[in-house]
Order: C-alpha cells, then sequence, then structure tokens
C-alpha cells in the first residue's frame, strides 16, 4: 500500500520550490470503523473539507484512503512501520513532508511511542510540516523543526490569537483576502504550500475554494 502521495497531486503543494510529499487519509469519520481522525473539526470545517478536491473526486482514491485509514485504526504498529520505512527512503534527499493533507493526528509523536524513532532529530533531510486545529499539539511542537500551522474554525478564534501572541501561524478561510486580520499581517496562503518558510506571528490567508465557497457557519471570513 502507497502511503505518501508526491506533491505534484496537490494543486497548492505543486507551487512548492522543494520536492514535497503529502499524505491523505479518509478525513472526520469517513472510515469502516467510524473513528474521527480530525477530532478538532468543527462542523464547518468537516462540511468544506477539500477531501473530494482535484483527484480526490475519483472513487479510486477515495477507496485507497479509506483502505489506508482503516489499516491505521486496527493496526496501528504496522501503519506507522510502514510509514517509517517510506520516510527512511525520503530522507536520502532533501524534501518537504505533510503527513496531515485529509487528517490530523501527531504521527511524529506516534512514531516516538509506537516505534521508539525520533524523526526529527533522525531524519534531518526532511523538512516536516502540517496544519492543525489541535491547540495542544500546535503548542507542544511550537519553535520545533515540526512546523505547525494552527487552522482557524468558527468555534476557535480565542486559540488562534493565543497561538498568535505566542509567535505561531495560524490559517484562515476569507471571502477575500484582507491586509490584516485582529491586528495580524496576512499573507497569501494560496501562493505556494511552504509554510516552513513563513515570517513568524502572521495569518495564512486562504481563499474560499470547492464547497467553502456556500458556508455559513462562520468557518469562512
Amino acid at each position: 500500500m502507497k502511503l505518501l502521495s508526491k506533491g505534484t497531486s496537490n494543486t497548492k503543494i505543486a507551487k512548492n520550490s522543494i520536492e514535497s510529499y503529502i499524505m491523505h487519509l479518509s478525513p472526520y469519520k469517513q472510515n469502516s470503523f467510524g473513528k474521527n481522525v480530525c477530532g478538532h473539526a468543527s462542523l464547518g470545517c468537516a462540511t468544506a473539507c477539500l477531501n473530494t478536491a482535484g483527484r480526490g473526486a475519483f472513487s479510486n482514491v477515495q477507496n485507497a484512503r479509506v483502505k489506508k485509514t482503516d489499516l491505521f485504526l486496527s493496526d496501528s504498529k504496522l501503519f506507522l512501520s510502514m510509514l517509517y520505512a517510506d520516510l527512511q527512503r525520503a530522507n536520502k534527499r532533501n524534501v518537504a513532508m505533510r503527513l496531515n493533507g485529509t487528517s490530523d493526528l501527531d504521527f511524529i509523536g506516534l512514531l516516538q511511542v509506537k516505534l521508539g524513532v525520533d524523526v526529527l532529530n533522525e531524519l534531518t533531510n526532511i523538512q516536516f510540516y502540517d496544519y492543525t486545529k489541535n491547540i495542544k499539539r500546535a503548542m507542544k511542537y511550537l519553535g520545533t523543526p515540526y512546523h505547525l500551522t494552527f487552522s482557524r474554525s468558527e468555534d476557535n478564534e480565542h486559540e488562534c490569537l493565543q497561538y498568535l501572541s505566542a509567535g505561531g501561524n495560524v490559517a484562515v478561510v476569507f471571502k477575500q483576502l484582507p491586509k490584516t486580520w485582529h491586528g495580524y499581517e496576512v499573507i497569501d496562503g494560496d501562493e505556494n504550500d511552504m509554510r516552513y518558510t513563513d515570517k513568524r506571528g502572521v495569518v495564512i490567508g486562504l481563499v474560499a475554494k470547492g464547497k467553502a465557497k456556500y458556508d455559513t457557519s462562520g468557518f469562512v471570513i
């Protein structure tokens, strides 16, 4: 089973200047076990999810994502062993790695706990990065080689401001990009997906796409 996809399969990641990879699971509770792999997803986030965008619209892609998610939920150690092997191969060259394309899980921590491997210090040719709605995980990795961008929902604005004040970055979906949000500079996050190159304490502005264009929950500003 292929866990990682080349970034060229993702419209925004394809704009990255460094070779990039992404891992897509089936989001939220869309798996055979009904377990939530996006534990902090709001209703607006779940509704606007880009899981079916691009190649995600094809049934074979969706089936593959469910199959990977089911493997993770049924045998996490096997899944993580496969992932670690893929990461070791990727580490032979300088690449960027986004492990949560359509999930929100602490794979860095799970690899340490389940396999006893510290990939941040071992696989130094890989730039790990992700988006998360888990403020505890965002704060845990702030200032480490694992670059996390916190994502705003309609129900977590106070956590967004907390993370910004700590020097972290927050992704916000807008109908049109403003110059500032709550006094923080807004930069265009659609130019590429290289979040690890962004300066600290800024808002990553994303223009609503797909289902998000029709959001009425407050997820989109």
